[in-house]
């Protein structure tokens, strides 16, 4: 039902995704995949082994992010991800940030 004016409200969410996702390819491919949803955020590896992401925009499209996130690059393992409310912290574009 994309168009409709509850489709249309943007949203930030925070992605914690667990399993395999360091070392391969994630970070990169989770930036393509959000821009190329048209959202602003950004990606970054938390030292304890896990991938944290703040998706803002289109709430179909983070949802659309969250589901892909499930899945992952071909080399990921995802064993789960978790979704919690974010705040729109005015990235511009959608970035790679460093690990923390």
């Amino acid at each position: 039902m994309r168009g409709h004016a509850a489709d249309m409200a943007e949203t930030a969410a925070v992605l914690r995704i667990e399993g395999r996702v360091q070392g391969v390819g994630y970070r990169w491919w989770a930036v393509a995949q959000a821009r190329a949803l048209g959202l602003r955020g950004w990606v970054r590896n938390r030292r304890d082994g896990w991938v944290e992401l703040l998706a803002i925009g289109d709430r179909g499209a983070v949802d659309e992010l969250e589901r892909a996130c499930a899945e992952g690059p071909e080399a990921a393992r995802v064993t789960g991800v978790t979704r919690t409310d974010g705040q729109d912290d005015g990235s511009a574009g959608f970035t790679e940030k460093a690990t923390v």
